[in-house]
């Protein structure tokens, strides 16, 4: 039977509200919730919850960007980066490396080229390029592997003196938009750094700086330098080692914001920035790294894929990657943390290994 399309008695919409009233439910539905209450996935609040513990736990500042990509049901973003810029020491290894595959990709460059070390090529730090003589010749293929693997700034070094600082900041600024400061050769952090305490540093030579680090970190290191300059230990000023690189990093080199750093790795697991095969090459040395085993990693579970990058520097740490990149946008997650003044390294590594076990539980990793 069909509808009747006559209007309703005037007085209904009253009396339907005195019957509601009287068997105590409201007469007006409850206020919708809101796009954001709706949509967040729980994932977001317990995640936050855990890394709001992290921080309170460890010394000095933990910041944290989470992305996860996929459908709407368990995508979405934590930022608890503050909003400022973080040091990013030896996780710049990564761009260095999108910028070189990006130039494999386009023609420019070929894996199978070789590249001679140099005597101003030399960077403390880990790997085993330090071993190598001046002279000798390495492919771009084993630099990559030994930048990302191992962590070796020697090698990266030669493959930012190979592609172009100009060139490398450039392609950054057109991936990310903004967000990051100024990325340098890393021989040019020490200089940069110990720079600002005398203006005879820029005229030491490589080997000249190797050899600080065979002093011990603080009060010993600045006494190396001096004597490597030939001036008395106060023409250096009354500072620490540490307030040297607090300086240092106040300028913003070498540094982004979480968001900005998660922007470029969201872009790669997109297959966005590099040909497939480029991609699969970096996720892979990334995956084989050999610096990560007390980070996230170790807070995750055992086979959990992680394609990650760590940087350390003088109280300073991070750790970024991507977790199940072979997913790429439809299910892969940024993850990007920094760690700041933790007093002792394993303060943050502990930080880390809790973000993983954190990850593990809000993003129920097998």
């Amino acid at each position: 039977m069909a509808l009747s399309s006559r209007p309703l008695h005037p007085a209904l919409p009253a009396v339907l509200a005195l019957v509601l009233a009287a068997c105590g439910r409201p007469a007006q539905p409850p206020a919708a919730p809101t796009a954001t209450e709706a949509e967040a996935p729980a994932w977001i609040a317990a995640l936050e919850r855990d890394v709001a513990a992290i921080d309170a736990a460890m010394p000095g500042d933990f910041g944290v960007y989470v992305h996860r990509l996929g459908p709407p049901a368990q995508a979405g973003k934590l930022d608890l980066g503050q909003g400022r810029a973080w040091y990013l020491s030896s996780t710049i290894k990564v761009p260095v490396a999108i910028a070189v595959l990006e130039a494999v990709d386009a023609g420019e460059l070929a894996l199978d080229e070789e590249l001679e070390l140099t005597a101003g090529d030399f960077v403390d730090g880990a790997g085993d390029m330090l071993q190598h003589e001046p002279g000798e010749r390495f492919s771009i293929a084993t630099l990559l592997h030994k930048s990302l693997r191992d962590s070796d700034s020697t090698a990266t070094d030669m493959l930012v003196r190979r592609i172009g600082q100009d060139r490398l900041n450039a392609r950054l600024s057109a991936w990310t938009g903004s967000g990051f400061g100024r990325v340098t050769p890393i021989r040019q952090v020490r200089y940069d750094a110990y720079g600002a305490l005398h203006p005879g540093v820029a005229g030491l030579d490589s080997m000249q700086m190797l050899a600080l680090r065979q002093a011990e970190a603080g009060e010993p290191r600045l006494q190396a330098l001096a004597d490597a300059l030939g001036v008395p230990r106060a023409e250096l000023g009354d500072t620490t080692l540490e307030q040297v690189f607090e300086d240092y990093y106040a300028r913003g080199l070498n540094s982004a914001t979480l968001p900005a750093y998660g922007r470029l790795l969201e872009r790669l697991a997109s297959g966005e920035l590099l040909s497939p095969r480029s991609t699969a090459l970096l996720l892979g040395h990334m995956r084989a790294i050999s610096t990560g085993s007390r980070r996230i990693q170790a807070g995750l579970p055992a086979g959990a894929d992680f394609a990650q990058k760590t940087g350390t520097q003088q109280q300073r740490a991070c750790n970024v990657g991507l977790l199940d990149p072979a997913l790429g946008r439809d299910g892969a997650t940024v993850v990007v943390a920094c760690a700041e003044r933790f007093g002792e390294l394993e303060q943050a590594e502990h930080a880390f290994q809790a973000l993983g076990r954190a990850l593990a539980a809000a993003l129920a990793l097998p």
